[in-house]
């Protein structure tokens, strides 16, 4: 592992753009040295961002993901970190995915709602055109 990284091998690492690295740096979840103008990203930073992009797929929030990170660097024993960590993930995932849960069962019942009057309308239309009367239930 490199003991720095510039932003462009972050950028390719990550499939990132610059301007979401610099977004994370705004938001103090990452802090790269500066070399004059250059940022120079520690093996930490790198670390953070992997973690940071993660939780971005996982669907929590910025705050959530900072909650999570900052507990490894405010805990004095790693082992104790760790596991403050992964219980705290473990919380944020099954919250989400009751969250999710709840949104698809919504969305199961849109679409089934979707799929009776789009059959009332081509029912309809299939009325129209032998002279029947438009009828929609």
């Amino acid at each position: 592992m490199s003991s720095s990284y510039s932003i462009a091998q972050l950028t390719a690492e990550f499939e990132i753009t610059p301007r979401a690295i610099r977004f994370y740096e705004d938001r103090g979840l990452i802090t790269p040295r500066r070399n004059g103008n250059r940022r120079v990203y520690s093996p930490r930073d790198r670390v953070r961002l992997k973690l940071i992009l993660r939780g971005k797929r996982l669907g929590l929030s910025l705050d959530e993901i900072r909650e999570i990170i900052d507990m490894y660097d405010n805990e004095t024993d790693a082992g104790e970190a760790q596991r403050a960590q992964l219980d705290l993930l473990l919380d944020k995932i099954r919250k989400r995915r009751q969250t999710l849960m709840a949104q698809k069962q919504d969305i199961d019942v849109l679409l089934d709602f979707m799929d009776r009057v789009e059959a009332d309308c081509t029912e309809a239309l299939i009325a129209l055109g032998d002279g029947g009367k438009l009828s929609i239930k």
